[in-house]
């Protein structure tokens, strides 16, 4: 029996150790659910405070309850290192580190290579290797194998490597980690069988693709996808601007068409680790094979001068009441990407608050999700939200529009709102003056 096929059946058995690289947003939910799978795992972190926490049998993520990592914790089926020759330990080794952009706009997977280079020096025959940080079409294949095979180990023949794009959606309450369908691409049959049977104990559904080059355009395209409706929708909000009518007025009357039309929302940009970054993942593998996705650079130019828009329409509602941004005191509503989550990666908030400073606005921020947010090597402390803080502002901006304010109070309390998120809705206007993307 092949080292491969012993740990075939360690995995049907759940005696493989899991390890999990990366203890983030991706890394820590996997590592959780295959712990309450019944499989020992092992957590790989450089951050020593999350080992701490974890250690602890602590949760530094909304999404995770610490009562969720306490019980594996106290069972010794969850354990947290930054001790990465402990990998040698592990049967199958998950890769969820971050892969984000050089200032450039080109892939930095500075994060994936040390990984890499970790595994390299520690893997041997029978191990599972699985990336799931989303990555350009070829990475397993062109990086991976290369430099794993450089031990003299052979792919599909002593140890199997497989793609598994991470579908995570911080704050999602209607679908948990294992409600969402895993896509599993191996480099061979072989590694994708093992790294599907792997997925199957902590994942309702299972997809096997033909190959990892497959798997890791699944990723792209879905967030590429939204990433290119929402810079058509956004488009349309600019149209609307200029033609004088309420975006969110055509989009609920559209969205009662009952097939044929998808519903996105504007915004004031994107945000979060994926949808503004994935596509310029794809953007920069077509063009080393000369061709230009010209639909990808084009919603990317689109969403990318949503901030710049939301500060304009600010200094076109303060001065019709003869106010300059210079000076004016502006509250931000929300600097998370998203609601009711205290993720603010690539969050459109950092962007705006960074214009409206460059005009020399007064510029403070409520969210109780974000206790502290740099910008530009300028550190801002969340402010409580108060109403002698809304009765102070010359105007309200509702960035991020989380679901436990209450914007009603907000608009009783404050002169001016410019709401990017249509959370007023429906709201009377006894005092404020609100305008809306």
């Amino acid at each position: 029996m092949s080292r491969l096929e012993e740990l075939e059946k360690r995995i049907d058995a759940r005696e493989a150790r899991i390890g999990v690289i990366g203890l983030g947003y991706v890394g820590l939910p996997l590592a959780v659910e295959f712990a309450r799978a019944g499989f020992p795992v092992t957590g790989f972190d450089l951050d020593l405070k999350k080992i701490e926490t974890l250690r602890a049998g602590g949760s530094y993520l909304e999404d995770v309850p610490a009562a969720e990592v306490a019980r594996p914790v106290a069972e010794g089926r969850l354990e947290a290192t930054a001790d990465f020759a402990r990998l040698a330990a592990c049967d199958v080794i998950n890769v969820c580190v971050p892969t984000p952009l050089t200032k450039t706009r080109d892939p930095d997977v500075s994060h994936l290579t040390r990984a890499l280079d970790e595994i390299r020096r520690r893997i041997r025959s029978g191990q599972l290797v699985i990336l799931g940080s989303t990555t350009y079409p070829g990475t397993s294949h062109e990086l991976f194998v290369p430099m794993l095979e450089q031990t003299g180990l052979k792919v599909g023949v002593d140890f199997a490597l497989a793609f598994a794009p991470e579908r995570i959606d911080p704050g999602n309450r209607s679908f948990r980690l294992r409600q969402v369908p895993k896509v599993v691409g191996g480099e061979t049959p072989l590694c994708g069988v093992l790294a599907a049977k792997t997925f199957e104990s902590v994942f309702d559904r299972v997809v096997t693709v033909s190959s990892t080059q497959a798997a890791e355009m699944v990723k792209l395209l879905e967030n590429t996808f939204r990433a290119i409706n929402i810079g058509l929708v956004n488009e349309v909000a600019l149209m609307c601007d200029r033609l004088g009518l309420d975006v969110w007025e055509v989009i609920d009357a559209a969205s009662t068409k009952p097939y044929g039309f998808m519903r996105f929302l504007p915004g004031p940009g994107l945000g979060g680790h994926c949808i503004p970054i994935d596509p310029s993942y794809l953007a920069w593998k077509m063009k080393s094979l000369n061709f230009q996705a010209r639909f990808i650079e084009l919603a990317v130019e689109i969403n990318a001068q949503m901030p710049r828009h939301v500060v304009d329409r600010i200094g076109d509602l303060l001065n019709q009441d003869r106010l300059a941004v210079n000076g004016a005191r502006i509250v931000i509503l929300g600097v998370a990407y998203k609601p009711d989550v205290a993720d603010v990666r690539e969050s459109p908030a950092i962007e705006v608050i960074r214009l409206l400073a460059e005009k020399g606005a007064d510029v403070a921020y409520c969210d109780h999700h974000v206790p502290q947010l740099e910008v530009e090597g300028a550190v801002y402390k969340a402010s409580d939200l108060s109403d002698a803080l809304l009765e102070s502002a010359d105007l309200v901006v509702i960035v991020t529009a989380h679901s436990d304010v209450d914007y009603r109070r907000v608009a009783e309390k404050t002169e001016r709102i410019f709401d990017t998120r249509n959370a007023t809705a429906g709201i009377s206007d006894p005092r404020a003056r609100i305008r809306r993307l």
